[in-house]
């Protein structure tokens, strides 16, 4: 849940749509309290409109399919509950904060991956359709080159353009 919840923020939807409350069956006038609660929350936040969201939306999906973050959500009682090959263990709140700097990473990697489906980019046009800085771009592109997912195209006259690579 922290995980989208983050995702929801950097996306600009609002981690506030997002709620899950534990309810038994016999519990049926604490249920009803909770989806009151949740319409209120959502009456005030208005419609949300997924197609002004849709290079965030593809984003977000991108990162919630990433074997990075996967296997961090997936390790984390192993990481800091138990030790590792070398005896040691990760203090909860330093995984938590590295845990968040993944997905930061990550979804900008996304943010740049959808943005180069419309062809070839240069990093100023990626920053620009994305709204990630510059320099953020070309470490990210850094990153999605290694990983084989994005490329080097071709110069356009001193200008790197970037393309999508097959996945």
């Amino acid at each position: 849940m922290p995980v989208v919840e983050q995702l929801l923020d950097l996306a600009g939807v609002g981690k506030e749509r997002l709620q899950l409350c534990w309810v038994s069956a016999a519990e049926g006038q604490l249920f009803a309290n909770y989806v009151t609660e949740l319409s209120d929350l959502i009456g005030q936040l208005g419609p949300f409109q997924p197609d002004n969201f849709k290079l965030e939306l593809a984003a977000v999906e991108t990162v919630l399919k990433s074997t990075r973050i996967r296997w961090l959500m997936g390790m984390d009682r192993q990481i800091t509950e138990q030790e590792n090959v070398y005896h040691e263990k990760m203090d909860s709140e330093a995984y938590q904060a590295m845990v968040k700097q993944a997905v930061a990473q990550e979804y900008e990697k996304g943010l740049i991956l959808e943005a180069l489906t419309d062809g070839p980019q240069s990093v100023r046009e990626i920053a620009g359709k994305t709204g990630v800085p510059v320099y953020t771009v070309s470490l990210r592109l850094n990153d999605l080159e290694r990983a084989g997912q994005a490329q080097f195209h071709k110069f356009e006259g001193t200008t790197a353009k970037f393309v999508l690579l097959a996945a």
